[in-house]
């Protein structure tokens, strides 16, 4: 039973936390005077180049120095990560051919069919009760005998992988821009696992698409995410078809015609946006061009293939330039070569950018540098983000905390300021989705929104206190934390002391005062964690209460 001390203590770091989750206000508040600007520049940059700072990660950036360590994020093939090759071992189906991944991870209903089992009914329960002498268990059991005998696995074993592997690389990894960056690809090219052959398709899309190109050339990327199996499922393109031509070349289930799906968002919210000056004109022609773009087999191989006889060879013109008559899978291409080029895409990209970086409102002196840089390097990804982070605008006080964490961010962050470790087990990543950002399963095309106010709701506050507490405590299976860097060898450290300390390794020592009275109020008639026994609790306690905090909830 939760004590009456512990209800009022956690409703005043609710009420903090609450405050959190509020719009920056537009005059950050002065740095403490005994907090260094060289370790508050530090803190800044590893909290928004990467998923927050280890202990002794400021000490190594500030023998480094700020330049050389922005280099070395920018350039992650020089960085040694071959630690983290044992850690992703178990998430097999990051490294398999799709084709594979049908035969690993079978769909129950084609297991059921080999047993000669009946398809499952909507109202199975209701239709025992009623009589059916089905043995439902027993079904299950000769399932799971299946996939066990012939070392298969689930389809959502998929998703426990992609989550798990995602949250393992955040925590462990040395290249932690490039998992920044994956994770904001991710979103800007967003895909809903759930959707049918996606879930099979998902793991070589963020391998062999968004990896490779999350800090290279976004034509490159670009060009990758449109070839990808997993987005021609997502957005339908694999069913595009010139009318004339499909006719009787169609094969059965194909709807004759062109699907308009990928065009639209592939100008909307891959290059464009949604102001970016394309005409429904143009999205029909670019829907011609894409047309025999398509899945080789598609629900067993799963492979991106062309089709000539599926596409639509007239001419078109997109965005003004014309494509002549007869390019074949050339057309696509250059539609690509056309997105790419265009200074709304050089905008957009740059306003996002600028977004994820420095804030919610990017500003756009920042912006129109960026966007210049997009313009001169032809898309150079490592060089805008070089041009953001070596900037006034990132650098300045007014970007200082001005970010609210995301789920995920806020997740792996705390892990790694308690130099804690996970395997990626699936109770890490059902935290993360209590919090409100379940990876991998949002299933609109716009990825989750990078502002604030995705995150600010009710049952958001609450999870992410749950979540703070939970951790401290241990109690997430699969993922450990180091409460000793608190407690020492745990002799006659007291509740202050140990709030000191909690200060100081989760925030750098930068609180306000506000937040340092309510934190102080709360632990007042707390029982000092005087002993061995008692010193891991109250420490949990503390952690939990910090991780609370405004301060901890930005970046």
């Amino acid at each position: 039973m939760i004590s009456r001390r512990g209800i009022m203590m956690a409703a005043s770091v609710a009420v903090l936390l609450f405050c959190a989750m509020l719009p920056a206000p537009p005059v950050p508040r002065p740095l403490p005077a005994d907090i260094p600007a060289s370790d508050r520049e530090i803190i800044h940059l590893l909290n928004r180049i990467g998923f927050g700072p280890r202990p002794g990660d400021p000490e190594r950036v500030r023998r480094m120095g700020i330049d050389a360590y922005i280099e070395l994020q920018l350039h992650p093939e020089r960085i040694d990560d071959g630690s983290l090759a044992a850690r992703l071992a178990g998430f097999a189906v990051m490294s398999m051919p799709i084709a594979e991944a049908y035969r690993n991870y079978p769909q129950q209903s084609d297991i059921r069919k080999q047993l000669g089992l009946a398809m499952p009914e909507k109202n199975r329960a209701a239709d025992s009760v009623a009589g059916d002498t089905v043995d439902v268990k027993a079904e299950r059991r000769m399932l799971q005998q299946y996939y066990q005998e012939h070392d298969l696995k689930a389809p959502k074993e998929m998703l426990n992988e992609l989550q798990g592997q995602r949250i393992v690389r955040a925590v462990h990894s040395g290249r932690q821009l490039q998992e920044v960056m994956t994770d904001f690809w991710l979103n800007h090219f967003n895909i809903f696992w759930g959707k049918g052959g996606d879930k099979w398709m998902m793991a070589s899309f963020e391998t062999n698409a968004i990896r490779p190109n999350a800090l290279g050339n976004f034509r490159d990327l670009l060009m990758a995410t449109a070839k990808s199996p997993a987005m021609l499922f997502y957005l339908d393109n694999y069913l595009s078809a010139s009318a004339q031509r499909a006719g009787n070349g169609a094969r059965a289930g194909r709807k004759s015609g062109i699907n308009e799906n990928y065009a639209r968002e592939i100008m909307e919210l891959h290059t464009l946006g949604v102001d970016g000056g394309y005409t429904q004109r143009d999205v029909q022609e670019v829907a011609r061009c894409f047309t025999g773009w398509t899945i080789d087999k598609a629900g067993s191989n799963g492979g991106f293939i062309f089709r000539p006889k599926l596409h639509d060879d007239g001419a078109k013109q997109v965005l003004g330039v014309d494509i002549p008559a007869g390019g074949g899978i050339s057309d696509g291409e250059k539609v690509i070569d056309i997105l790419a080029r265009q200074p709304g895409t050089a905008r957009f990209i740059a306003t996002k950018l600028v977004r994820r970086f420095v804030a919610d409102g990017p500003p756009q002196s920042l912006v129109n540098r960026v966007a210049d840089v997009y313009t001169r390097t032809g898309g150079d990804i490592a060089a805008m983000l070089g041009t953001i982070l070596t900037s006034n605008e990132f650098r300045g006080p007014e970007a200082y905390r001005a970010k609210i964490k995301s789920p995920f961010e806020l997740a792996v962050s705390a892990i790694r300021a308690l130099d804690g470790g996970t395997d990626g087990s699936p109770r890490i990543a059902g935290s993360i989705a209590k919090m409100g950002e379940a990876l991998y399963m949002y299933q609109p095309p716009t990825g989750y929104p990078d502002r604030a106010a995705q995150w600010v709701n009710t049952g958001a506050l609450a999870e992410r206190l749950n979540f703070g507490q939970a951790l401290a405590a241990g109690r997430i299976p699969g993922t450990t934390v180091n409460a000793g860097l608190l407690v020492g060898d745990g002799t006659g450290i007291g509740a202050e002391a140990l709030l000191e300390r909690a200060v100081n390794l989760l925030l750098g020592g930068d609180i306000s005062s506000g937040t340092r009275a309510v934190l102080q109020r709360s632990l007042n008639d707390g029982v000092a964690a005087g002993n061995r026994q008692g010193a891991p609790s109250e420490a949990a306690r503390v952690i939990g209460l910090v991780l609370g905090t405004p301060e901890f909830q930005r970046r």
